[in-house]
């Protein structure tokens, strides 16, 4: 059925948000803005739980407001439409990342680029155009407009698939974009965590060579072995790193601890290009020398644009790639998070939202 947006009141909504700078999540009752003509509300039935979520939790970006309903790696399906909706039906399988609203007008937008709008509206954590503050997928429900929501084949592993609205279109769109997508290249990837094993993933049904660089030697056989990477170098092993300097096209760098990327931009050949997507919450050490030496650049990536995003699901889904996952209750999510902040999972915490939201 389709619904009238004249008509309708704000959307009872359940969760669990943190109230201050403690990261502890706990039961949160609120209120959606009511379904418009080009909304469509969805049941969430799962939702990962990304870095994003622990540096947003516990403000340590200095940009929380509370209280904050954390994810945006949401997946369900849908249960009403706006009048005017033209993407969608009720019952589809449909996707939201990071991207609630925009202003649908500035260049950036007009090029598909929505997730670099500086009217950008977050899934969680903002002021909708009507006012209304922005929760994300730790709930029960979603309203969004269509214009920001993905579809997702019906064959899929909706559990697998929801960390790909974060981590797979964070390192699909700068594979694509740098031109790193080519066939018989050499990637190299730094961490391997929930962003890393999916840029493993993609890049090897892209035909690339890839090696990953991890300060953990204890991940070799699971790189090797499970991931199917072709090579894997220990960041704090000199010999190591040295045997790979001028070796590799391009590099991803997921890593959002600081760290040091000189080493890794000696790795790269000329005209290599490191890609950074991780987000250190100090500056790195960037001497401008070794990019002489080579014409190498270091750039940045920031998600991907609503086009894009569904054009990696079409990507993935054809060629079979999902997350690997620990799937969690949501009474399990603060415990979640204490292993997060300690690499403690592979790969990606995604909770049933479905099956153990319970209301209170």
């Amino acid at each position: 059925m389709a619904i009238s947006a004249e008509n309708e009141h704000p959307v009872k909504a359940f969760g669990w948000a943190a109230r201050d700078s403690s990261g502890h999540l706990s039961p949160f009752k609120f209120s959606r803005r009511a379904t418009g003509e080009k909304d469509v509300t969805f049941k969430v039935l799962y939702c990962g739980v990304c870095h994003t979520d622990l540096h947003t939790i516990k403000n340590e970006w200095g940009l929380t407001s509370y209280p904050a309903v954390p994810g945006y790696e949401i997946v369900g399906v849908i249960i009403e439409v706006g009048t005017k909706v033209t993407k969608f039906k009720i019952g589809d399988k449909v996707g939201v990342a990071g991207m609630a609203g925009s202003c649908c007008s500035c260049a950036n937008c007009k090029n598909d680029l929505e997730n670099y709008c500086p009217k950008l509206v977050s899934t969680y954590g903002a002021k909708y155009h009507d006012g209304t503050t922005t929760y994300g997928g730790y709930s029960d429900i979603m309203v969004s407009n269509e214009h920001f929501v993905v579809k997702i084949p019906d064959n899929f592993p909706l559990d697998g698939v929801a960390p790909l609205l974060c981590a797979g279109i964070t390192v699909y769109s700068p594979l694509k974009y740098y031109g790193l997508d080519k066939a018989g290249m050499h990637l190299g990837v730094v961490g391997l965590g929930g962003l890393g094993h999916m840029a493993v993933n993609f890049a090897k049904a892209m035909g690339l060579k890839v090696t990953i660089i991890s300060s953990s030697p204890n991940k070799k056989k699971e790189a090797m072995n499970h991931l199917g990477a072709d090579g894997f170098l220990v960041s704090h092993n000199t010999e190591e790193m040295q045997s790979a300097i001028g070796i590799m096209d391009g590099i991803i760098d997921t890593v959002s601890a600081v760290h040091a990327i000189l080493p890794l931009i000696d790795l790269l050949k000329t005209h290599g290009k490191l890609v950074m997507v991780g987000a250190p919450e100090k500056p790195l050490e960037l001497l401008a020398m070794p990019l002489l030496m080579g014409r190498k650049i270091v750039g940045g990536s920031l998600v991907g644009g609503v086009k894009e995003t569904q054009e990696m699901i079409n990507f993935a889904t054809k060629h079979n790639i999902i997350a690997d996952i620990e799937l969690i209750p949501m009474d399990y999510v603060n415990t979640a998070i204490e292993r997060l902040l300690k690499g403690d999972v592979k790969y990606r915490f995604v909770i049933d939202i479905a099956n153990s939201l319970k209301s209170f």
